[in-house]
């Protein structure tokens, strides 16, 4: 062994062992055939319905489906009551995960766990709980149409607010993880400073947390405009009122099945339009 080589050996010692070459993650080799064989599937069942989409799009009559006056009338209401839905969510949503990220209270975890109930209830189920809540005879309806005249089913409004239900915890979730990843200490030294809790908030909390605010926001929106469940039991499904998009290809399906299959097309896009947004929070890894 020459000086040299004993020299390097000596200093591999000396750092913990002889060099190793640095592997990838998965160490270089296939993937196991037990795990390959289901991921391929899965892959499959979710990528192959939306090809069969695209198949059987009728691209020829596709320019005549989508410039109807019905599908600009459902496009125009779902793009509008989508913004405002999202609009009321940050309004409210923030300051609600500003909450469950810094201040300690007791009961933290069963306001949280509410918070995202919405998540994993039936669309459905939460339209209905809408409509005995914020109905005409709902307990809190009852007292918005008696003293203000305010009745919300059946109404634009109540397409709004019915997006919002839903759409909402996923800003809140995608807001309160962004604080908890944020450093507190710029808001204390904010305070040291002079700063009253709501100029730190304000002035030093919310650009920090503006990546995260305007991702949940897209995910907020991108949820009020595919929501039918909560839409169609609350607000119910009248053109040009509260007929939105996912409404207007449901009613299209049992007379027009290309009509559906064009107007699903259009969620597809803004769908892809959403992930391409979001592509450095979920598209690249490590």
């Amino acid at each position: 062994m020459t000086s040299t080589a004993k020299s390097d050996a000596a200093t591999g010692t000396l750092r913990g062992g002889p060099r190793r070459r640095r592997v990838r993650a998965g160490g270089g080799r296939g993937a196991p055939l037990p795990l390959l064989v289901p991921a391929l599937i899965g892959l499959a069942f979710l990528v192959v319905p939306l090809i069969a989409l695209l198949v059987r799009a009728p691209w020829r009559s596709m320019p005549e489906q989508l410039t109807s006056a019905e599908v600009w009338q459902a496009l125009r209401l779902s793009l509008i009551c989508a913004t405002a839905a999202t609009a009321v969510s940050l309004v409210i949503g923030v300051p609600l995960a500003w909450l469950l990220a810094r201040v300690e209270f007791r009961g933290r975890g069963l306001v949280r766990a509410l918070v995202t109930l919405p998540l994993v209830l039936p669309p459905v189920v939460g339209g209905v709980a809408l409509l005995t809540s914020l109905g005409r005879n709902g307990i809190v309806g009852k007292w918005l149409d008696s003293w203000f005249g305010v009745t919300l089913p059946f109404t634009t409004a109540g397409v709004v607010v019915a997006e919002a239900f839903v759409a909402m915890p996923f800003l809140v979730i995608s807001v309160e993880g962004t604080l908890r990843a944020a450093d507190p200490r710029y808001e204390e030294a904010a305070a040291t400073l002079g700063a009253s809790r709501f100029t730190a908030f304000r002035r030093v909390t919310l650009p920090l947390i503006a990546p995260g605010i305007a991702a949940g926001a897209v995910l907020a929106w991108a949820r009020a405009l595919g929501e039918f469940g909560a839409t169609i039991t609350f607000a119910g499904n009248f053109p040009g009122r509260t007929q939105t998009m996912p409404l207007a290809v449901y009613l299209a399906l049992q007379s027009d099945p290309e009509a559906a299959i064009a107007l699903s097309l259009v969620l597809l896009a803004v769908s892809i339009a959403v992930l391409a947004g979001l592509r450095d929070r979920w598209m690249t890894a490590g």
